[in-house]
């Protein structure tokens, strides 16, 4: 019986069920009478075996000749290369590839340590299975606490990071080291004066050393965010009610001293703080709202009285140079016969021109 292979096959010549050997492209014929046959496989990739041993194919030589075998032992894996491109990972075990139309070639990886990937590159990482390392991503302002089999291993810089798993548990923390923000809100206070109001208080901080924040202190910004509350408790209430209005600048700072007095305690360091919002009861609001109305209602009461004031010393001293100086006097009658004139066409009392007679009068002066 005739068979013709193709360039990119190859043919296990088969009889009575043994191998006898690697046919290559081309027409060849095998006698099935004589318990012969022909299994056909794709040339390239993975070698399939048809259920033949590997060891018995590896004795015909161009079978030896056309394949490449790989084993990975247990502590490592293999990167597989493909006519220089990387097409995946091997796990440990022994694989059989076609070596004639791929040129393929192995990158070996111990994964004993698995710190000890200094050697693989991004893009190799890719290409294998995520089961067999682990990838931690640090950003800029943050550091990364690296945990191996539970221990704290190292702390990790801002950049990408690849570890093997092997047989270890990689763990990580990412820490926060830049400015951060604490709002404790709608705090409910008595002041010294026994005034019920509510604030809200905010303030700023940075970790400092977050090996000792993070593996010393359970829920760090919990335990941030209470301290801050029971400071601003504390230190406010001390204060009466008109103390805290006047001096709210220098309040915040008080409390702002007071945090910075634990920084060693939380590893960290308080930077700003302040007291954004004082908010009063309704009843309360409504006794400084009429103060405030009588305030002002002073205020403009002293401002009308100042006008007055001045206003009535500016007439007094033209009434004094006009009783000192005559001719004064007569410049300030013309000046308001003008604006009467000014101001009327003509003005008749009993049948006489009253602005004529006006004229007349300082016409004859």
């Amino acid at each position: 019986m005739k068979i013709v292979i193709r360039e990119w096959q190859r043919g296990y010549l088969i009889k009575n069920g043994k191998f006898i050997r690697l046919l290559e492209a081309g027409k060849h014929s095998y006698y099935p009478i004589f318990g012969e046959s022909v299994e056909i496989v794709q040339a390239n990739g993975p070698v399939a075996r048809h259920g033949l041993d590997e060891s018995i194919l590896l004795r015909d030589p161009l079978f030896e000749k056309s394949t490449v075998k790989v084993t990975v032992p247990d502590n490592q894996i293999a990167l597989r290369y493909v006519n220089g491109r990387i097409t995946g990972a091997l796990e440990r075990g022994e694989y059989l590839f076609w070596d004639i139309f791929e040129k393929n070639t192995f990158k070996h990886f111990d994964i004993t340590d698995p710190k000890s990937t200094d050697g693989v590159q991004p893009a190799e990482f890719i290409c294998m299975h995520t089961g067999l390392y682990t990838k931690i991503e640090v950003s800029e302002g943050e550091t990364a606490l690296l945990y191996i089999g539970g221990k704290l291993d190292s702390e990790l810089p801002a950049g990408t990071h690849y570890f093997w798993n092997s047989g270890r548990k990689i763990s990580h923390k990412i820490v926060d080291l830049k400015l951060q923000q604490i709002d404790v809100p709608g705090q409910e206070i008595l002041t010294a004066d026994k005034v019920s109001i509510r604030l809200n208080f905010t303030c700023n901080f940075k970790i400092t050393e977050p090996v000792k924040a993070m593996n010393e202190i359970n829920s760090l910004l919990t335990q941030l965010y209470s301290f801050v509350q029971l400071t601003v408790r504390e230190f406010v209430g001390r204060f009466r009610f008109d103390e805290l209005l006047k001096q709210k600048d220098s309040i915040s700072g008080g409390v702002l001293e007071k945090l910075k007095e634990k920084e060693a305690k939380f590893f960290v360091e308080f930077s700003e703080a302040g007291i954004k919002d004082i908010i009063l009861p309704g009843e309360i609001r409504e006794i400084m709202n009429s103060v405030l109305v009588a305030e002002k209602a002073a205020q403009a009461s002293v401002i009308t009285r100042r006008e007055e004031i001045a206003s009535t010393r500016s007439l007094l001293e033209t009434a004094k140079l006009m009783e000192e100086n005559e001719l004064l006097y007569k410049l300030k009658e013309m000046e308001y016969i003008e604006r009467i004139c000014d101001k009327a066409g003509s003005i008749s009392l009993g049948g006489n021109n009253v602005l004529e007679e006006l004229r007349r009068l300082v016409a004859r002066d």
